[in-house]
């Protein structure tokens, strides 16, 4: 679809030297902007964690039935307060 907007002239010339300069057409690269801009402020965007497990054995031993206080003293033992 064809549309007509307004931007500064500086704009449209940053806009021209970035699109020569990623090898793509002009349109492209204001679709890509917008596109961006949209997905940023979509509310409800879910969070994505991403996976960071490892393939160890879990808790070493003698750490399984302890409280998050004591493994966290653990962690940070030896670091100064």
């Amino acid at each position: 679809m064809k549309t007509t907007v307004e931007i500064t002239d500086s704009l449209l010339r940053e806009a021209r030297k970035t699109a020569v300069r990623e090898g793509v057409t002009l349109s492209t690269l204001i679709e890509r902007g917008l596109q961006r801009v949209i997905a940023e402020t979509k509310p409800g965007t879910p969070f994505n964690l991403r996976r960071a497990s490892f393939n160890g054995k879990g808790l070493r031993r003698g750490l399984r039935d302890a409280s998050w206080a004591h493994i966290r003293d653990l962690a940070y033992e030896g670091h100064g307060s």
